[in-house]
């Protein structure tokens, strides 16, 4: 399978801390690779310096065989890279609906491609609405995003980075905050999305049972390095992972 993402001899420090180390990685088209690590590990480093919002300080970043390294966020998302945050980026005061618009009308706006194809008020509304009942959010569409259980902003943040239709999707801790009962099925929801899109996607986690089940791949990030690098049964079992990431405190689905 063909690598759609590769960073070869990334490293970013400030100061004295070394955020990340020669990092090396190809990520094969439609994959669905976890992000491990304890905090300050460097996984965010890594997408931040992906999606742009950070530049390594050596190092490239190639996307479909071009080399993004010293793009804006902006071209990078206008390429096919989307990203959410740990901590949701909404419009508060609007609802749900009007979010999902919102998100609609600035790609749209801003973007030099539009999957959609030609962008209307009309095409725009049905856009929105077909996200509302892909992630099940069809129930709150009148609620102002501000008052929304946790699991659902979570929903609807990455539904308005789907919008755009990336080719990459980065996801930053996206059950955090959100219950036991919830975190499954918020999962469930999102990678039916993606994978219906044949999205590739990365995804930051600390829950280890979440990583376990979803994931195909799984990156362990330790020190800014990279330790262990496999499939999740093979990396969740590694000695050094134990040891600097998961903890023996904590138990592992199998």
């Amino acid at each position: 399978m063909s690598a759609i993402l590769e960073a070869r001899g990334l490293s970013k420090s400030f100061g004295a801390v070394i955020a990340a180390a020669d990092i090396n990685v190809s990520v094969a088209r439609d994959s669905v690779v976890g992000l491990i690590g304890s905090n300050g590990a460097g996984k965010t480093t890594f997408i931040n310096m992906v999606t742009g919002y950070m530049k390594p300080g050596a190092g490239t970043i190639r996307f479909e065989g071009h080399d993004i390294t010293p793009l804006a966020p902006r071209r990078i998302t206008q390429l096919g890279i989307a990203r959410s945050f740990q901590v949701p980026q909404l419009f508060n005061s609007l609802a749900v609906r009007d979010n999902l618009l919102a998100a609609v009308g600035i790609v749209a706006a801003a973007a030099s491609r539009w999957a959609h194809g030609a962008i209307t008020r009309e095409r725009a509304e049905t856009v929105t609405d077909e996200m509302l009942g892909r992630f099940g959010l069809d129930a709150y569409r009148d609620k102002p995003a501000g008052v929304l259980p946790e699991g659902v902003r979570k929903l609807l943040d990455i539904a308005m980075a789907l919008v755009v239709k990336p080719r990459i999707l980065l996801l930053d801790e996206p059950t955090s905050g959100v219950s036991a009962d919830e975190k499954f099925g918020i999962m469930d929801v999102v990678m039916s999305a993606v994978k219906s899109d044949r999205v590739t996607v990365l995804f930051v986690e600390h829950d280890m049972d979440i990583v376990n089940r979803y994931a195909q791949r799984v990156l362990a990030f330790y020190d800014g390095r990279i330790i262990a690098d496999g499939a999740p049964g093979a990396v969740l079992k590694d000695d050094e992972v134990r040891k600097y990431v998961i903890g023996e405190e904590l138990h592992v689905a199998r």
